[in-house]
């Protein structure tokens, strides 16, 4: 028997992620994981995503922790490392064993990097890793009759060194610690700094690869999305939270307030769990945004001005058939928008034919200043699998400019006799409009 693309798991998962590969070339995030991460048998996993992330052109920040070198170091010297209030307390006794500790973890994410190795996901790869004093520090001080010694906070980021980096397509890697302008170090909280290198970068994300489950509804299931008014509530609320989920909560929120457009907390122990969260249009973890940046949704009988303003240009040109705002508002509910800081960006509409079991993607537009970036595909993924739900086989498209872009997606040439009969009586022979037809799988 044959195989076809089709019925193959992994041809589908590499078109999903085709939209966001477009989307995210060019971005600066930030991803911060923990020492527990470095520690794992399966950090070598991990460093395989992150190297692939930076081979499809993401400008990548890594921030590492290191609790449990730190805290190895400490018991090989007999010592420990105390807290109040939430806080490290660094006495100049155990600073030598947190230097140590963050050494021994950045020593071992560099060499991983690092790596060249032939029949593994590094080979032929060369990544070029960077760091330096990026991070200027303060100390944390006195707080309520308590001294906490070495323990720091970030005062400020040196962006200016770190995006020439990024422009040549090194990857940074930044440790939890920071030196003050007299030279003394200090030893700051991973997800402080995190926070701090994307505010200071305006990433386009920050993403907290955790050692937790993940953030959950009061059913159990998972929360794929959140703005800032429930992680707010979710930090303010009696639910019990990790100490980590609540550093990265707040972080997330701090980020959010500060230019950074979208923060993920993902749950590392996953396989492959930072690819799926970038690559997959549900992801495995919890997005954090401000909430008014961008969404697809179904259109609304208040877009109809916006969708008039987005067509009218191609309707002028002959592209696409007018569509007066009574059609428009009749119409309203076949099509779904793409809404970026209140403003529609890209449209599509399905029309169906239930008893034919077929349905038409019609008036596909993108933005001009948001074209090639992905929106296309993602307004195309999200209207093939409203025909899926609705029981639809197959979707057809006349066009007479984009004839291309649809065969590159799948769409194969059709003749008028395969329109439905509804549609084919309505056919327009002066515009000639080629046909495409594709299945859906």
């Amino acid at each position: 028997m044959s195989k076809t693309a089709a019925h193959n798991p992994n041809i589908a998962w590499f078109r999903q992620a085709a939209p966001y590969i477009h989307a995210h070339r060019g971005r600066t995030f930030v991803v911060a994981f923990g020492g527990e991460a470095i520690a794992d048998t399966t950090f070598p996993d991990l460093v395989h995503d992150i190297a692939l992330l930076a081979s499809l052109g993401v400008r990548v920040v890594l921030v590492h922790g290191a609790r449990p070198q730190i805290e190895a170091r400490l018991k090989a010297a007999g010592r420990e490392l105390h807290y109040a209030n939430g806080l490290r307390i660094t006495d100049a006794a155990a600073m030598s064993s947190v230097i140590a500790g963050i050494a021994d973890a950045r020593a071992e994410v560099e060499a991983r990097l690092s790596m060249s190795i032939a029949d593994t996901p590094m080979s032929g790869m060369r990544l070029t890793v960077v760091g330096g004093n990026h991070v200027i520090a303060k100390p944390v001080g006195v707080r309520d009759g308590i001294d906490y010694q070495h323990t720091g906070e970030v005062r400020r980021v040196e962006t200016g060194a770190i995006r020439p980096h990024l422009d040549l397509g090194h990857l940074v890697l930044i440790s939890p610690r920071g030196y003050s302008p007299t030279g003394e170090m200090f030893n700051l909280s991973a997800a402080e700094v995190a926070t701090a290198v994307a505010c200071a970068l305006r990433a386009d994300k920050l993403i907290f690869l955790e050692e937790t489950t993940g953030l959950r509804d009061a059913r159990r299931r998972p929360l794929r999305q959140i703005g800032l008014a429930e992680a707010q509530a979710l930090l303010g609320g009696r639910r019990r939270l990790t100490d980590e989920t609540r550093r990265h909560l707040h972080g997330a929120i701090d980020a959010c307030l500060n230019g950074v457009r979208r923060v993920h907390l993902v749950d590392r122990r996953i396989d492959g769990a930072l690819l799926l969260e970038l690559y997959t249009r549900d992801g495995v973890g919890t997005l954090i945004s401000t909430g008014g940046y961008e969404h697809l949704r179904p259109a609304m009988i208040d877009d109809v001005a916006g969708i008039l303003s987005l067509i009218a240009p191609l309707e002028a040109e002959g592209v696409l058939v007018r569509r007066s705002r009574e059609q428009l508002e009749l119409e309203i509910g076949h099509f779904s928008v793409i809404e970026r800081d209140g403003l529609i960006i890209a449209c599509a509409a399905l029309y169906g034919f239930a008893d034919e079991d077929v349905g038409e993607l019609a008036c596909l537009v993108v933005h001009p200043d948001y074209r090639h970036q992905g929106h296309g595909d993602t307004l195309l993924a999200h209207i093939e699998e409203r025909a899926r739900h609705r029981g639809l086989q197959r979707l057809f498209v006349l066009t007479t400019r984009t004839a291309h872009w649809f065969r590159e997606r799948g769409f194969v040439p059709g003749q008028i006799d395969q329109l439905p009969v509804a549609r084919r009586a309505l056919y327009n022979y002066q515009r000639n409009s080629r046909i495409f037809l594709k299945t859906l799988d």
